[in-house]
């Protein structure tokens, strides 16, 4: 059984924190993790996408000014994960570069490599976002950095 302090020790959650950091530092998009170790009894009958965006609503990500907050939700014991964008960004990139993305992370976990599959995809998605949402002056980090524990 996979145990959520096997594949991310508490360093290794700073450090995805500091890969949202400085992702978010280049774009007006938000960034967040949320890593369960096992789905929660409420959502046993949800799809991963239907948990996914009731996770996104939980965290208020649909808050963000310009609709720009983007979730990736990990679940440790069914081997699985979502890349969920908000309707802001989902207008301006297609559905194809998250797929790609997600690949590449799907690649490196089943490497072993799960910290540095997370902070690649935080890392590529900042770079993403800030082509087509650069920061503006007045920009505030709106959401958390903190990666979610359940």
């Amino acid at each position: 059984m996979t145990t959520l302090r096997h594949m991310f020790k508490k360093p290794d959650l700073q450090a995805i924190s500091a890969a949202i950091q400085e992702a978010e530092r280049k774009t007006a998009g938000e960034i967040r993790v949320s890593i369960f170790k096992k789905r929660p009894r409420s959502a046993r009958r949800l799809s991963l996408m239907e948990f996914a965006v009731a996770e996104f609503h939980q965290l208020k990500m649909q808050q963000t000014r310009d609709r720009t907050g983007i979730l990736i939700v990990i679940m440790l014991d069914e081997h699985q994960f979502q890349i969920l964008a908000d309707t802001g960004i989902n207008a301006k990139v297609e559905q194809i570069i998250w797929d790609k993305l997600a690949n590449e992370m799907a690649q490196r976990f089943r490497s072993g490599e799960y910290l540095s599959g997370v902070v690649e995809c935080v890392r590529q998605i900042g770079v993403i976002l800030a082509f087509y949402f650069p920061r503006r002056d007045d920009d505030r980090n709106e959401l958390s950095d903190e990666v979610k524990i359940a």
